[in-house]
């Protein structure tokens, strides 16, 4: 078949196809979009477009990203907000160089791991001031623009602090999202006041504003990150958590800093996967890589037993790496180059077994021979490139939101572990473990694709499963997110819980078939259909023949994906 589809007359002067999707991906929820200029992709439209104003009007990549950013702590503040923390791996055109941000925060000073031994808590809990870290995602912003930006944080509040203060409707997906957290918002004077306006949270279409987080954004944009760090949102952050039994103190505050940190990549079918090093999750997406690029992927197909056994099993050996040693660098001794050494690969790979399922994966040894989420990317006319991602931790964080502020505290905190051995314990002034990460590829030293896929534990999973889409099955960047995922869930984690036993479980989206299920249960797999879909993604590649921007977003979310 030539691939070549004859118009056929639809009446009133147009021609429609006779395929609603093109021949070779009928199932793609929509074309990919492409631009020449600049493009902005996000999981909600309203800031896809303020990001895609600013580069129209003269702004670059890092600009767009913190103008996105910040309207999606509006629009989406369930995921996100100035509440949580935030990283960005950015490729400088101008200087040719990649450069990456850990705009995390650390956990309170005065709050030692006795604490939760006196009080018989074993593990810290979700719901509480316990869990809070300070908030990076405002200093992150500020240092995004002193390094790569070109206009000024009151510049790139104004979107957000007008749409704040005259209101947004609410879409589909996260009104879903915002009516699931609605009683654990009960709960707390500040969240209720904030975020169910009337006793109840914004159905569907509704419009909802938010005057606090207006405010919020207004004293940043005259005072700076200082009206954050050491003025008036500081003094009602703290009086918060003195009456709710938080320990952050100002000093806590005034002590924050971002940091700059160089990513980390593997080499992948000829193309170079940057991650940034722990205190993320993202080496577990080039452990992972490392193992598939042993087989002949390409071969087993999409969807396929061989391909989703593999993949489980490959992720089972990355995650047991990821429980045992990944921590806060400045604080822990993590073999960063050893996990993702192509050697200590070799040796992960001979522990699958392709006719079984494994169960209670040990980590290995990487120094045997060698000594809810929101995800925004933007790429500029001058292809700099702005990889961005941006987290509450669970939905709504803490679920607390301090009176007067118009934002929850993340509750990130809760992915330490109380284990005193662990390199990821508790201890005062230190960066917890973190799930969020940005993603970048490049090809012969250029940026190829910029991306990400929002979900806790699914994001390298997730990361992994666009790539293999697109490097070994040929697929276009919209087709790549939208192929049906899987998921495994019950591997150890950084927290300190064991394994689940039996190895986890399996879970698989709709147009995984049911044969599928049935050979994948016959190798030792517990698998589940997903009630829901799971993972958030957005990608921009950048063609390198045609420099031609071809960006996708998240058929799973309400996003959009913008260009000019």
């Amino acid at each position: 078949m030539s691939g070549h589809v004859t118009p056929v007359h639809s009446g009133e002067g147009g021609h429609r196809s006779e395929y609603a999707r093109p021949a070779r991906y009928p199932h793609q929820s929509r074309s990919v979009q492409m631009a020449s200029h600049g493009m902005v992709a996000t999981s909600h439209p309203l800031a896809a477009q303020v990001g895609l104003d600013i580069l129209q009007s003269g702004g670059n990549a890092a600009d767009a990203g913190v103008a996105t950013s910040a309207m999606m702590g509006l629009v989406e503040p369930m995921s996100c907000g100035i509440g949580g923390d935030l990283f960005v791996i950015y490729w400088d055109h101008a200087k040719q160089s990649l450069t990456g941000l850990n705009a995390s925060g650390r956990s309170p000073q005065h709050l030692t791991r006795d604490l939760f031994l006196e009080r018989e808590i074993s593990q810290i809990p979700l719901n509480s001031p316990l869990s809070w870290s300070v908030p990076g995602c405002v200093d992150g912003w500020q240092e995004l623009l002193n390094r790569h930006g070109s206009r000024s944080l009151k510049e790139l509040l104004a979107p957000s602090i007008q749409t704040a203060q005259e209101g947004f409707p609410v879409p589909e997906v996260i009104a879903g999202y915002w009516s699931s957290a609605a009683n654990a918002l009960s709960k707390w004077p500040g969240s209720a006041h904030t975020y169910l306006p009337g006793g109840a949270p914004p159905a569907e279409g509704a419009l909802f504003k938010n005057p606090e987080l207006a405010e919020s954004y207004r004293l940043i944009a005259e005072q700076g990150i200082q009206a954050f760090y050491e003025g008036p949102i500081t003094e009602k952050i703290l009086a918060c958590s003195d009456d709710v039994g938080g320990f952050l103190s100002h000093a806590d505050f005034t002590e924050h800093t971002s940091e700059w940190i160089d990513p980390v990549s593997t080499n992948y079918r000829g193309y170079d996967v940057w991650e940034l090093p722990p205190n993320g999750q993202g080496i577990a997406a080039l452990e992972i890589l490392n193992i598939l690029e042993q087989h002949n992927i390409a071969a087993m197909g999409p969807k396929s037993v061989d391909w989703i056994h593999l993949f489980t099993e490959a992720k089972k050996l990355a995650f047991a790496d990821r429980a045992r040693f990944y921590a806060d660098m400045s604080m822990a001794d993590v073999p960063v180059e050893e996990l993702i050494s192509k050697e200590y690969a070799r040796r992960q790979n001979q522990r699958i077994d392709m006719q079984k399922a494994a169960t209670n994966v040990a980590p290995g040894d990487p120094r045997l021979s060698m000594g809810d989420t929101i995800y925004l990317t933007v790429v500029d006319k001058d292809r700099n490139c702005c990889s961005l991602i941006q987290s509450n931790f669970h939905g709504f964080g803490s679920k607390i939101a301090p009176p007067g502020v118009g934002f929850v505290m993340q509750n990130r905190g809760a992915l330490f572990t109380l284990e005193v051995d662990h390199p990821n314990v508790y201890e005062p002034g230190k960066r917890p473990f973190h799930t969020i990460i940005p993603a970048m590829v490049t090809k012969d030293g250029k940026p190829w694709f910029c991306f990400g896929v929002m979900g806790g534990d699914m994001q390298p999973q997730g990361h992994v499963q666009v790539l293999v889409n697109m490097l070994d099955f040929g697929m276009n960047v919209q087709m790549a997110g939208d192929l049906a995922r899987v998921s495994h869930t019950g591997s150890p984690t950084p927290t300190g819980l064991p394994e689940e036993e039996g190895g986890g479980e399996l879970l698989v989206e709709p147009g995984i078939d049911d044969e599928t299920i049935r050979q994948l249960e016959q190798r030792g797999h517990r698998v589940r259909r997903a009630v829901g879909a799971f993972g958030g993604y957005q990608g921009i590649r950048i063609d390198p023949e045609t420099n031609i921007l071809h960006g996708a977003t998240e058929s799973r979310k309400d996003g959009a994906v913008v260009g000019y």
